[in-house]
């Protein structure tokens, strides 16, 4: 086998095939002269750089079999850098590739040298790319399981997570809901000298108010109708380990003097009793609420704020971490196939420029449901944009400046994010100059 570097090159023209092979004798070459040999190489060799002519037979004077052969390529591998190559109709033609998921393309006649330049940065953008998502993985480690992620704003987080959890300090989670906050709450736990201890998790906001102090003190035997025995309370369960309390901004007030004076005194006293325990448990909370504006307006004790956020971490939405509702997606339904519906393969191209675009206001929780949904109603390999039922008639905009501002903002974000942020690169993906691109950026307010 070969240490060489794969190019898949799927071309039926016998006389380009030397050529190519000739000129890149620096690679592994495999070539394919349709959809199908193409495909059966793709499975075989996964090669990391594909360049594709549009014009395949049984179509070689259109691009319908070539088009066909894209989504099939992305289908089956995600990560790969598909070059189109195209003398039909070339600008429509790159327009559409590019939207459909090709990595760049290319005009025919083609111009080796050119070409070679754009295939040698594909293999660099794969590899960056690929080192990148073991880079992530590493960090995640055995402490982040289940967390999955290649965007620098979720790495920063887990470097800081890892970094506070061997720290005995309590740790305050802020985010909005569906980020994964108890998911980071449990990784902090594993990471810390308190993982051999219980992790007992609370939603503050799902208990009842008359029914939330005897979930966290305990209570003994007679304190009140139906108390049969005595109970130990979460704070109690958590002793030697982590207490995760969540929606701590909906712990009403009088509640919040009795959290305040565990987190001074380190002792409990369960209702009904009258004798002080100590507890030795770490306590981690989140809330999706504005904390800074409750301690403000004094709908949350400033004195008990300061207790719990030692160390404060704030969780990016969805939205705010490029990349990862594609990745996400596709983790998503490789995991429901499995048991819903095995046909299912992976994503059509369509739902993945629809999930880029999408807001994603419920965050991971929303993904999860929706690719769940759609995998289970999907009716081919594919799961595709109808599937997921992601933009309705009544979700777009009716005012065509809104329908137009809408759509240049979308494929402005995903030619930076394709462009991996390079002003150049996106204003060659968007075709058009430089210096309109900033004016739009700058327009639409869409500068980092």
């Amino acid at each position: 086998m070969s240490d060489r570097p794969k190019l898949l090159i799927i071309e039926d023209d016998i006389g380009l095939q030397r050529q190519l092979r000739w000129a890149y004798d620096g690679y592994e070459i495999v070539v394919a002269t349709d959809r199908a040999e193409a495909i059966d190489a793709l499975r075989l060799h996964e090669p990391a750089v594909v360049t594709l002519d549009l014009g395949l037979p049984p179509d070689p004077d259109g691009t319908s079999e070539g088009f066909a052969t894209l989504a099939d390529i992305l289908a089956l591998k995600p990560d790969t850098k598909v070059i189109v190559a195209s003398g039909h109709g070339a600008r429509d033609s790159a327009l559409r590739a590019i939207g459909d998921g090709a990595w760049d393309f290319y005009q025919k006649p083609i111009d080796i040298d050119t070409l070679g330049l754009i295939v040698a940065r594909a293999f660099h953008v794969h590899d960056l790319e690929a080192e990148n998502r073991q880079l992530a993985a590493s960090a995640r480690g055995a402490t982040m399981a289940g967390l999955i992620t290649a965007a620098p704003e979720m790495l920063k987080v887990i470097r800081t997570i890892e970094r506070v959890a061997p720290a005995d300090v309590s740790v305050m989670l802020l985010g909005a809901s569906g980020t994964g906050k108890e998911l980071l709450a449990r990784g902090l736990h594993d990471a810390s000298p308190r993982r051999g201890g219980a992790f007992v998790a609370i939603n503050c906001a799902a208990i009842p108010e008359t029914l939330l102090e005897s979930e966290l003190f305990g209570h003994e035997k007679g304190a009140f109708t139906g108390a049969v025995k005595t109970t130990e309370g979460k704070i109690e369960q958590a002793h030697g380990g982590t207490l995760f309390l969540d929606e701590i901004g909906d712990v009403p007030l009088p509640l919040q003097v009795k959290l305040l004076r565990f987190l001074q005194e380190r002792t409990i006293e369960r209702i009904g009793g009258r004798r002080p325990i100590a507890v030795d448990t770490r306590i981690v909370c989140a809330t999706h609420r504005d904390i800074d504006a409750m301690v403000a307006d004094a709908s949350f004790r400033d004195d008990l704020y300061y207790r719990l956020a030692e160390i404060v971490i704030r969780i990016p939405s969805l939205a705010e971490r490029p990349g990862d509702a594609a990745l996400l997606a596709r983790h998503y339904v490789t995991k429901y196939a499995k048991t819903m519906n095995p046909a299912v393969t992976g994503l059509a191209p369509d739902a993945r420029g629809a999930i880029d675009g999408w807001g994603w206001p419920g965050n991971v929780r929303e993904l999860e449901n929706r690719v769940k949904r759609a995998v289970i109603m999907a009716d081919g390999k594919l799961v595709t944009a109808a599937d997921l039922d992601l933009a309705g008639p009544d979700d777009a905009p009716i005012n065509l400046r809104s329908a137009r501002e809408t759509a240049d903002r979308m494929a402005i974000r995903r030619a930076l994010a394709r462009a991996d942020g390079n002003i150049s690169g996106t204003a060659r993906l968007l075709g058009i100059s430089r210096p309109t691109l900033y004016d739009l950026l700058k327009s639409y307010d869409l500068h980092d």
